[in-house]
C-alpha cells in the first residue's frame, strides 16, 4: 500500500477552498510525493478529485470511511 508523505484534513472546508488547499500543497511537493486528504461527502468529493486529475496529477486512491473520504494523490 502506498504511503502519504502528507495528510491534509480538509473536513468541513467548503468548495473551492478545499481544492484550493490541495492545490497549494501540492505546489510544495516534489513530483512522485503522494498527499492523503480528507473531504467531507457531496460536493467536495464529486468535486476535487477531477480538479486535481485536471491539474496534472494522479488519483491513486479513494475510501470512503465513516462520513468521510480518503483521497490519495500523486503529485505529477
Amino acid at each position: 500500500m502506498t504511503k502519504p508523505d502528507i495528510t491534509l484534513d480538509l473536513r468541513g472546508i467548503e468548495c473551492p477552498l478545499n481544492f484550493v488547499k490541495t492545490k497549494i500543497q501540492l505546489e510544495k511537493m516534489q513530483s512522485g510525493q503522494n498527499l492523503e486528504i480528507f473531504l467531507d461527502p457531496g460536493e467536495a468529493i464529486e468535486s476535487v478529485p477531477p480538479s486535481i486529475t485536471e491539474e496534472g496529477h494522479i488519483i491513486l486512491d479513494v475510501k470512503s470511511i465513516e462520513g468521510y473520504f480518503k483521497v490519495l494523490i500523486r503529485k505529477c
